[in-house]
């Protein structure tokens, strides 16, 4: 097997992030403490709300948002199936059901327009997910939500920094969810945060996180320690004042890539909407002709690394299907069989992305 010169993703570190561990190290608080505040407060002024609520992973973010807004056994949530499981996951946790609506196949995110024919009197929240760092289509759901009283969780876990209609993603529904896995956009090595603009929520939020206390040793309701560390704070700080020029990174890399390949035969390059501001956390492409093992193989083989996001429909994820979740999304069906991620992340060098480009060729002359 070729070695992977370019490697599909890259966390990055700096002396920033290792001196802000290494001070809270020296403090002796390493738990959830003042590190966790400021970063929370920093974030949540960062995305424009008015509070944000840190937790030690973006599934116990979503987790913990659902439990907030209410949403328990008996409820439907309907999602896409077309993301990673945690946002099927974190519902399944509550006791509701997730109810799979179909993807918009430009975007991958879901389509508004399979949403009302999914809503019975059971359903009580969307769940729409912000792939590969572009927003879903907010307006619409918003619309849709309001106009059957349905609550709006964002999920935010892959688009740090994405925009849609001017608007920042995690500020337009009721709440919303971050990852900051190490492949994320920024990272605080493990954790996630909530956002939102309801004081009421932001404190079911804390509580739930806090084995469901209010106050010490006086428990409310049935918790979970899902509590950020002064770490991984500290980690975060760092990382927040780098992710404007992260992602600006992203999308001039992913500018070059659409470039080199705008005239690839068989290759569907990402599409950016226009009321979009799209932070690339993965560049994706779709491939219309051979299998997409097989494309796959030999990109790789070229040295570079790809990933696939998502090569099953969560409805077909035997667990699921084992629970009696199904689904009829025949878009989300095509991307899981087509996809290819691509390296896109901010330490690519020209030379790196000109690789990419050669690769994909490569396997389109092979292929096509």
């Amino acid at each position: 097997m070729s070695e992977i010169k370019v490697p599909v993703a890259k966390p990055i570190i700096g002396d920033e992030e290792i001196e802000n561990v290494v001070e809270v190290l020296k403090s002796g608080m390493i738990a959830q403490g003042p590190k966790v505040a400021e970063f929370e407060q920093k974030f949540a002024d960062w995305i424009g709300t008015k509070y944000a609520i840190a937790v030690n992973s973006g599934t116990a973010a979503l987790h913990v948002a659902l439990l907030s807004c209410g949403i328990g056994k008996g409820d439907e949530v309907i999602t896409t199936p077309f993301t990673f499981i945690a946002s099927g996951n974190a519902i399944v946790y509550t006791g509701a059901k997730p109810v799979f609506a179909d993807i918009d196949l430009k975007t991958y995110t879901l389509n508004p327009d399979t949403i009302e024919s999914l809503i019975t009197e059971n359903t009580k929240a969307i769940l729409p997910v912000h792939l590969y760092g572009q927003s879903a289509n907010m307006d619409r759901i918003n619309e849709i939500a309001e106009k059957h009283g349905l609550i709006v969780i964002e999920d935010a876990a892959q688009a740090h920094g994405a925009t849609c209609n001017g608007k920042n993603v995690g500020n337009m529904g009721d709440m919303a969810c971050f990852s900051f896995y190490p492949t994320k956009n920024m990272t605080t090595s493990e954790g996630g945060i909530i956002t939102t603009n309801d004081e009421d929520l932001a404190e079911n939020a804390k509580i739930f996180r806090a084995h469901g206390a209010s106050v010490r040793y006086h428990h409310d309701a049935i918790g979970y320690n899902f509590r950020m560390t002064d770490i991984s704070a500290a980690i975060g700080l760092a990382q927040l004042e780098k992710i404007d020029g992260f992602n600006d990174k992203r999308i001039e890399n992913a500018a070059y890539l659409n470039e080199g390949l705008k005239d690839v035969e068989g290759v569907i390059t990402p599409y950016c909407a226009y009321d979009s501001k799209h932070v690339y956390h993965q560049y994706t492409i779709r491939v219309e002709k051979g299998k997409r093992d097989d494309w796959v193989d030999i990109i790789n083989g070229c040295g570079v690394g790809t990933g696939i996001h998502y090569p099953i429909p969560l409805y077909n994820q035997p667990i699921y299907k084992s629970l009696g979740f199904d689904g009829d999304c025949p878009n989300a069906e095509i991307a899981a069989d087509n996809v290819i991620s691509l390296p896109v992340h901010p330490s690519l060098t020209k030379e790196d992305l000109d690789l990419v480009i050669e690769a994909v060729k490569t396997a389109s002359n092979k292929m096509c």
